[in-house]
């Protein structure tokens, strides 16, 4: 099984097959993680991003990385948080899995996350963070072709919250 990775710093940095961006629907560019990776990469991935034409919520799309240091970004569009009640829950999980899939179709080993809909979208972060690991766990153990999945926090705070979330689902066994 592949190998998991929480690490803090700047996803935009990281020298991996592909990053995921948090996009927005449009996969114009926007604040956060988006606007970072939109800035890093370069116009020719705003560019790409036009020729795609948008992207659903749940669903990915995948471009090459540009002037990043990642080969590819998967834009992944994550729910905006309505409550909970909105099927939230299924279409967040949804983004990692459709990322997962593009990046294993493409034939890549490594992946990078950030906290998908945490920003803007005002998913809470620990229910967020807690169907991330939930998900791309079950995602690995019926999928060989990822090697290594990294979660990449921007903040301190938000990366200790995510690594003991991470390590009580690695205690619990699930």
């Amino acid at each position: 099984m592949a190998k998991i990775h929480v690490v803090q710093g700047d996803i935009t940095r990281l020298q991996v097959d592909a990053i995921v961006n948090a996009a927005n629907s449009s996969l114009l560019g926007g604040g956060g993680v988006d606007g970072a990776i939109h800035r890093a990469a370069g116009p020719e991935l705003l560019e790409a991003c036009r020729k795609i034409g948008g992207c659903p919520t749940g669903e990915a799309r995948i471009t090459p990385g540009f002037r990043l240091p990642a080969r590819y970004v998967i834009h992944a569009v994550g729910p905006v948080w309505r409550g909970g009640k909105h099927g939230e829950a299924e279409l967040l999980a949804s983004c990692y899995r459709h990322s997962l899939q593009l990046a294993a179709d493409h034939g890549l080993k490594q992946i990078a996350f950030p906290a998908i809909s945490t920003g803007a979208y005002g998913y809470p972060f620990e229910e967020a963070s807690r169907i991330a690991i939930r998900t791309v766990k079950e995602w690995l153990q019926t999928h060989d072709k990822i090697e290594e999945v990294y979660f990449v926090l921007f903040s301190n705070h938000h990366y200790q919250t995510f690594l003991q979330l991470f390590q009580e689902e690695e205690a619990s066994g699930s």
